[in-house]
């Protein structure tokens, strides 16, 4: 059992640049990203990928004010990272282990930031990996 210390869960969520901070408070049960509520947040598939979390909480969720605001990366690296700070939020504000267990066994990644970054480009290349062509004749 994990203990529940306030009536406020501030929590935080990264996915290469993409920073996600989140605060689960008790509430009508609205979720919104950066002040938009997230059946208007788009797109569609973003959207999906973060009430993944939402919905593996239950019922639970309609008792919750979830405020999040995002910076840095692209669309769907803030939405893995909203999803990853909502998560964090959820089982801190619940205080619930079988909750931590079902996020883990569901994937990893809700509550496990993604250390993977972008590799820096090299010399004689157009990126990471790629070279010029090299020619003999």
């Amino acid at each position: 059992m994990i203990k529940k210390t306030t009536d406020v869960v501030n929590t935080s969520g990264k996915r290469k640049t993409a920073i996600a901070r989140a605060t689960v408070k008790k509430g009508k049960g609205l979720v919104r990203i950066n002040n938009t509520p997230l059946s208007l947040y788009q797109p569609e598939i973003a959207r999906w990928k973060i009430l993944e979390p939402i919905t593996l909480f239950g019922d639970k969720a309609s008792s919750v004010n979830i405020d999040v605001d995002v910076k840095g990366g692209g669309f769907m690296s803030q939405a893995n990272a909203v999803r990853t700070a909502i998560a964090r939020g959820l089982v801190l504000y619940s205080g619930d282990a079988n909750l931590k267990v079902s996020y883990i066994n569901y994937d990893r990644s809700l509550l496990v930031n993604d250390s993977r970054r972008k590799e820096a480009k090299k010399p004689l290349g157009r990126g990471a990996r790629k070279r010029r062509q090299k020619s003999y004749r």
